[in-house]
Parts: structure tokens; C-alpha cells; sequence
């Protein structure tokens, strides 16, 4: 398997490691709850350095951008704002979901999901080359230019990391949710993946263990892919591969806002979405009863039946959640049941965001 440059790191603090797509992660360090709590109320940090940073420039980046995402990044008014994206396939499903950020004229950084990075550049790669656009493709994985990334998320993460790096607290200071800003190699940016505030730190990879330990002893919790799991499911946020795919379009997958078809711009697969349009809604569930909510159990609505695309306990609400795929006809409120190990459960239909900022929203 593959390793991040924090791999060191996390073998001292004691972690369980994983297969994660190929790398080698740390599922928790001891207690997969006290860590999700860690970041409801205080400060943890994440390794998420297997992500890939793919920096994109030439006189054509914007153009290309245009065409390859289903968001459109004429939203992108000022260097330093991000943007949220799926990028599709001809048929409308879903080849990754990423974050773009505008870097300066022609200039971008994207980062996408682990497992599918391999893929993604090379789709990204023959779009370019089949459109004729002068726009060049760094990943940022390997070698002297290797970058590491490190989440800190929480209601003092931001305190925290201001602590361990006072020389970026004035540039980072001000920055609202979904922008970042840049220092030499590192960027900081006031994005997340667990519904909490707090900062992605992207840095040169030689610099990241110490980092990491600086961290550490100022406070903030190691955190492995289990707490990340239960926290962004929290909040709502889909996973690649569970809630999305490439057989499965993004209107159904909760990510219709994410998808521009009002202006006239063309981009991949818009011809397939507007060709077939939503079929499901995806909403969340809370179980009323004693048990635990999976991915592809079937939910039984007096519309029809739907499937849960990720479910697990919520260690915030001390209830089983789930998102899902139900008919369009299913609305917040709905009583619905569930399938799960032969016997049929209650459940109730909620808007797909429990937990945001520590606060319990169902």
C-alpha cells in the first residue's frame, strides 16, 4: 500500500492503520468516539495528504474548467476563492467530486479524491488534449514538489492553528468559509469535511511531521478515517463511492446545486442531464428504533422504495442515521421503514444535514 510522508507519525501515536484505496491510513487512535467528540467540542486533525493536488495553468485553464466541470468557475470572482464540484462522464454519472481553487489569472489548484486520482488525470488529460487547449497538469504527489495536507476542524481549531503558526494568523484571520489564502508553498484554506469550522492545510510534504506534532502538542486530537466517516455523514456531506459514482447522476445524488444548467456554457454531460432528469430525492434518515442504519439497506416509502447510500451510529445524536435515494415523492417528515436484517424498522425523513457547528439540527 501506499504511504503519505505523516505515515511515521501516526505508527508513533499508536494508530490502527487500514486499507483506504490503496494507502495506508490510520482508521483511529485508540477511540474512534472520543475523537469524532474531539471535534464536535474542542480540535482534531486529520491526514488527508492522500488526496491529490493537481495544479492547473496555461493561457487556456479557464476554458478548459468551463467545459470539464458540471459547477461553473466564472463563480470564482477573487484569487484565493473555491469552488465546489462534480466532474462528470458523457452519460451524466459522476466521476469525482472535487474542490477547485482560484490561484490567480489562469492559475488553479484542484484536489481530488484518493482513489480515483489516477482516473481523474487521466480524464482530465485526454479532455484537454481531445479540446485542443493550452493548459499544462501538475499533480503534486511525488517528488521535491510533493505537497501534504492537513485538516484541522473543530470550534478551536482555528485558535489552535494560529498558535502553532502565528506568521499566517494575520492572512487566514479574516478569511471566510470557502476561501483560502497563500503563504510561499502553503495554502490555508477555511474548508472542511466534518461540518465543523476549522482549516486544510496544504504544505510542502518535507514540512508536514512537524507540523503534525506541533499540532499535537498545542492540543488538537489526531483523528483517523473512522471519526471522519461518522462526522461528515453528520453533516451530510456524500462520499465518493457511496453516495455518487459514475453510474449515478449528481441530481440524485444531492448535488443539483452544484451543477450550472442556466447559463449557455457547455460542460460534459450536461446534454445527459437535461436529457433525463432527477429520479430520486436524496434525503436523510434517523432510525426510530433500536439497530443500525447501512449503506444499500432498501427503505419502504408509501411512494416506493428507496436505498440508503451511507449509514452509521451518530455518536453527537446517539441515534442511527442514513443518507438515501428515495422517490421524489418523499418529503421531510415522512415516516418510512427500513430493511434491516429481515425486519422492517421505523424511520423518519429529514433534511440531509444532522450536526453543523456542534448543534444538533433534527
Amino acid at each position: 500500500m501506499t504511504k503519505t510522508v505523516l505515515y511515521d507519525s501516526h505508527r508513533q501515536s499508536g494508530a490502527r492503520m487500514i486499507d483506504f484505496g490503496g494507502w495506508e491510513m490510520p482508521l483511529h487512535y485508540g477511540s474512534q468516539i472520543e475523537e469524532h467528540h474531539a471535534v464536535r467540542r474542542d480540535a482534531g486533525m486529520f491526514d488527508v495528504s492522500h488526496m491529490c493536488a493537481v495544479d492547473l495553468e496555461g493561457e487556456q485553464a479557464t476554458a478548459f474548467l468551463r467545459r470539464l466541470l458540471a459547477n461553473n468557475v466564472d463563480k470564482l470572482k477573487f484569487p484565493g476563492k473555491a469552488l465546489y464540484s462534480t466532474m462528470l462522464n458523457e452519460t451524466g454519472g459522476v466521476i469525482d467530486d472535487l474542490i477547485v481553487y482560484f490561484l490567480g489569472e489562469q492559475r488553479y489548484r484542484i484536489v481530488v479524491n484518493a482513489s480515483t486520482a489516477v482516473k481523474d488525470l487521466a480524464w482530465m488529460a485526454a479532455r484537454r488534449d481531445d479540446w485542443q487547449l493550452a493548459a499544462t497538469l501538475t499533480p503534486r504527489r511525488e517528488g521535491q514538489n510533493a505537497l501534504a495536507m492537513i485538516a484541522v476542524q473543530g470550534p478551536r481549531a482555528r485558535q489552535l492553528v494560529w498558535q502553532v503558526l502565528p506568521e499566517q494568523r494575520a492572512a487566514s484571520e479574516s478569511l471566510p468559509p470557502f476561501v483560502c489564502c497563500v503563504s510561499g508553498d502553503t495554502l490555508i484554506a477555511r474548508t472542511g469535511y466534518t461540518g465543523e469550522d476549522g482549516y486544510e492545510i496544504t504544505l510542502p510534504a518535507g514540512q508536514a511531521a512537524a507540523l503534525w506534532a506541533a499540532l499535537a502538542a498545542a492540543g488538537v486530537r489526531p483523528c483517523g478515517l473512522g471519526a471522519r466517516d461518522t462526522l461528515r455523514l453528520e453533516a451530510g456531506m456524500n462520499l465518493y463511492g457511496q453516495d455518487m459514482e459514475e453510474t449515478v447522476s449528481p441530481l440524485d445524488a444531492g448535488l443539483g446545486w452544484t451543477v450550472d444548467l442556466v447559463s449557455e456554457r457547455d460542460f460534459v454531460g450536461k446534454t445527459a442531464l437535461l436529457a433525463h432528469p432527477q429520479q430520486y430525492r436524496f434525503l436523510g434518515l434517523v432510525l426510530q428504533e433500536r439497530g443500525v442504519l447501512r449503506a444499500q439497506q432498501t427503505v419502504h416509502t408509501c411512494h416506493g422504495d428507496g436505498q440508503i447510500t451511507s449509514g452509521s451510529f451518530s455518536p453527537t445524536l446517539q441515534k442511527s442515521i442514513a443518507l438515501a435515494r428515495l422517490p421524489l415523492q418523499a418529503t421531510v417528515g415522512d415516516a418510512v421503514e427500513v430493511v434491516i436484517r429481515d425486519k422492517l424498522l421505523a424511520a423518519k425523513v429529514v433534511k440531509p444535514c444532522f450536526v453543523r457547528n456542534g448543534t444538533a439540527l433534527v
